[in-house]
């Protein structure tokens, strides 16, 4: 049996057959999609939004790569595409085999014995399946094991199978490693009685940031026959005493089974972020049934149920098997966060560091703002309503108990990673789209003081640091000496920062005129023009002939120049994670400013063209992405073309759209979408907590978000002939096409609920109240009319 998986091709994925798939077939997913080339998910099982994930941790800083040649352990939180190390894997176990005592294969004498990059196991490819909900593999080493794992909201379950003929086997529980570079600061256990142990470990997480607790219970389904502590003077058989460890010393404890009769172990576990008791109570509500631990199968049943219902929300056809996983594994990883942060009983820590209750919502954890606003809030707004309001609610808890609104928020602190202003769009986003009914006001008041002011210097959260610069002179100032509390802060990236701070802007100017803040409203949509501040029409791309590109300034108002005194638009300085190639398109508030800026329509479309290659593209789709494009996963200056595995020029696509050439939007999307494949190496760059995978999702549906605050969004040619999407309301979406399945074509006629529709979008409220969306096409460019119109366009791009 070979692996639940359809092939590794670089980047392109094995075709079984175009026979349209019936709506009624299970949604597939492929978990192994992106553990390759830097996409940083997980393998392993997660239930939607589920509080902990239990996943392989070998060699790599975010937890497992495909190509790693050991398992180290099986650890319990991950998250899913995060680019930064130090994101998970802390209590880590693994199944063994060999005797334990002084002189033993673990020799208790000898604290590297217990040291999880000694004692990692082999394992094989071969059989292994990632499902949604399901992981299993067998480890080759200590005779044979197959592991397997399953999670639902709160609790998981592992089951270890011993070789046949195994009398003796032992499951390592190491508090001490994580992921390769998480760093654990402490930790505690206890051996409860002959079949539990409970503990706690503290980790400084994610990009050097702040540390944050995690407790555990973990429960076997039997009895250990044998059992002891380790730490950094070796092992203890038999003990009994809590035992205490820091500073990232060897810390763990092993339980021995007789495996002789019964060769599978399995354990069942919980974590909390709140204390012992909510790992307790979390491990009652999710892995008992009637008093008693559940079986592993009735876990895993009920896992995969459940990602049935979440995946099945969108039905797809016209799609062959190939095409079908990569479409389930994107809304998949999609669907992974934002991670549920409060226990059964409501409880959650606070950005206060207490302890708050959620009542009857969820509060969620983990924002990746500067990622999840361009494309992954709005799938979650779109298909779950209920959901975008409890998580609309989080961000404002944030707010309220922590002081200010978040950009990066990791567990209960503020990480300060990336720059801008990100939880603006997002909110706004979630505003317009009805998650914050009743909640405007103390929403509003909230981003409105993010935007017209900076925290309190003893404050963590970095808000908008470089706001006394942009109020006053309109820019932010290009300093890469300004003092930042972590590891990025915007003046470092003032180009850029000015841009995200317009958009932001702009995004809320929707907001204050709909509340009636008239003054405001009117102030922040001239904000939303400061992009022209640091839009220099002297700027040059010599080699390429076009003139007029976004530059920052520095304190003084002067242009950053190097100090031979010239200047490129594909030098980094002043653009975060890009080149003020990619950053141009950032004017999605000021469309028609933005092409006026380029010297008209016509220019624009020319340098869309220079900027996705698409005479090469035209020619050679699968290629031209790939020698083209931007294809490293951080190589992300000294460019000049699209980056599609970075966040600040995802949109750039549907810039044709918006200079009157949709045709030429098609065309992108299907190129780019031959980089996501049902193969380990099927993502694009970093996943970015489902940022990618969202990104694709609606590309393939023919949908995508516009303009933050607007409710718009920009239609395209879909991927398959029928998508039915549960708006999660009682609505219901039906997105089609008629026409030749072909790589170039053009939308001749689009109709919505059975009326032709000229406009290049819909508004959320069409969405919403559900209909038919009908395209039809052609093969023939003189039929490229619809949308090519200024009147088809919106009003902000004339």
């Amino acid at each position: 049996m070979k692996k639940q998986f359809y092939g590794i091709l670089a980047g392109a994925a094995l075709c079984l057959g175009a026979q349209a798939v019936a709506a009624v077939t299970p949604a597939p997913v492929n978990t192994f999609i992106g553990t390759q080339d830097d996409g940083n998910t997980f393998p392993g099982a997660s239930a939607p939004f589920g509080m902990l994930q239990v996943s392989p941790i070998g060699e790599h800083y975010a937890g497992w790569h495909y190509t790693d040649p050991k398992i180290r352990g099986f650890g319990h939180f991950f998250l899913s595409g995060a680019g930064c190390w130090e994101q998970g894997g802390q209590l880590s176990v693994l199944p063994v085999t060999g005797s334990i005592g002084k002189g033993g294969a673990f020799d208790t004498s000898k604290p590297d014995s217990f040291d999880h990059k000694r004692y990692a196991s082999e394992y094989t490819h071969d059989g292994e399946v990632g499902e949604a909900g399901y992981f299993k593999v067998k480890l080759t080493s200590y005779g044979g094991i197959t592991a397997e794992t399953t999670a639902l909201t709160r609790a998981a379950a592992e089951r270890y199978t011993f070789a046949p003929g195994t009398r003796q086997g032992h499951v390592l529980v190491n508090l001490g490693q994580a992921n390769e570079r998480h760093s654990v600061v402490g930790s505690s256990l206890r051996v409860v009685d002959d079949h539990s142990v409970e503990g706690k470990i503290v980790t400084r997480s994610f990009c050097g940031g702040a540390q944050y607790a995690t407790w555990f219970r973990m429960e076997f389904d039997r009895p250990f026959t044998a059992h002891g502590i380790w730490n950094e003077t070796g092992g203890t058989p038999g003990t009994l005493q809590p035992s205490l460890q820091g500073d990232s010393r060897p810390h763990g404890a092993w339980f021995t089974f007789d495996v002789k009769d019964q060769q599978a172990v399995t354990a069942i576990s919980a974590i909390s972020h709140v204390d012992a008791d909510g790992a307790r109570r979390n491990l009652r509500a999710d892995a008992y049934a009637q008093g008693a631990p559940r079986s592993f199968d009735s876990m895993r049943e009920q896992a995969q149920q459940a990602w049935q219902k979440e995946l099945k929300s969108v039905d797809i056809e016209g799609a062959d098997q190939n095409q079908r996983t990569v479409f389930y594994t994107a809304l998949y990883h999609a669907l992974l966060q934002p991670l549920t942060g409060n226990d059964v009983d409501g409880r959650y820590r606070g950005y206060d560091d207490h302890i708050h209750s959620a009542g009857s919502a969820t509060y969620y954890e983990f924002f990746s703002l500067w990622d999840t606003y361009r494309a992954q809030n709005q799938l979650i707004a779109l298909l779950r309503p209920e959901r975008a309001r409890d998580i609309a609610d989080s961000v404002l808890k944030i707010r309220e108990q922590g002081g200010w609104l978040p950009r990066w928020g990791y567990a209960n602190f503020e990480s300060n990673v990336m720059t801008g202003d990100p939880v603006t769009p997002f909110l706004v986003d979630l505003w317009r789209y009805g998650a914050l009914k009743g909640r405007e006001q103390q929403a509003y008041a909230a981003l409105r003081e993010n935007a017209f002011g900076v925290p309190p210097f003893g404050s963590r959260s970095e808000g908008r640091a470089g706001n006394p610069s942009y109020l006053s002179k309109g820019y932010v100032q290009y300093d890469l000496s300004f003092r930042a509390k972590g590891m990025d802060v915007d003046p470092h990236h003032g180009g850029s920062a000015t841009m995200e701070y317009a958009q932001a802007d702009g995004a809320l100017a929707f907001m204050a005129e709909a509340l009636g803040k008239k003054a405001d409203a009117a102030l922040l949509r001239q904000r939303a023009g400061n992009w022209r501040n640091v839009w220099d029409n002297a700027a040059q791309d010599k080699q390429l002939g076009f003139q007029g590109f976004p530059r920052a300034k520095t304190a003084d108002g002067q242009w950053y120049t190097e100090l031979d005194g010239s200047y490129t638009p594909r030098a980094e300085h002043g653009f975060h994670e890009g080149t003020a190639w990619q950053y141009q398109w950032l004017v999605q508030q000021d469309v028609g400013g933005m092409v006026k800026a380029m010297g008209g329509r016509e220019q624009a479309a020319r340098r869309l063209d220079a900027f996705f290659a698409y005479d090469a593209l035209s020619a050679d789709p699968f290629q031209a992405v790939r020698k083209e494009w931007v294809m490293g996963a951080y190589n992300y200056y000294n460019q000049f073309r699209y980056n599609p595995n970075n966040e600040p020029d995802l949109h750039a696509p549907w810039m044709y759209t918006l200079v009157g050439q949709p045709w030429k939007t098609n065309a992108v999307l299907r190129a780019a979408e031959t980089l996501f494949s049902n193969a380990p190496n099927g993502v694009t760059g970093n996943d970015d907590l489902g940022t990618m995978s969202a990104w694709y999702v609606f590309s393939a549906l023919g949908i995508y978000p516009s303009t933050p605050g607007s409710g718009r969004f920009l239609l395209h040619e879909p991927k398959f002939a029928r998508a039915r999407i549960d708006l999660g309301n009682g609505k219901q979406l039906l997105i089609e096409k008629d026409g030749p399945a072909a790589s170039a074509s053009f939308v001749t006629r689009l109709s919505w609920n059975a009326r032709p529709h000229d406009k290049v979008w819909l508004d959320w409220e069409q969405l919403q109240r559900g209909g038919q969306l009908r395209m039809q096409l052609s093969t023939d460019p003189a039929a490229a009319h619809w949308g090519s119109s200024p009147a088809s366009v919106p009003p902000d791009a004339n």
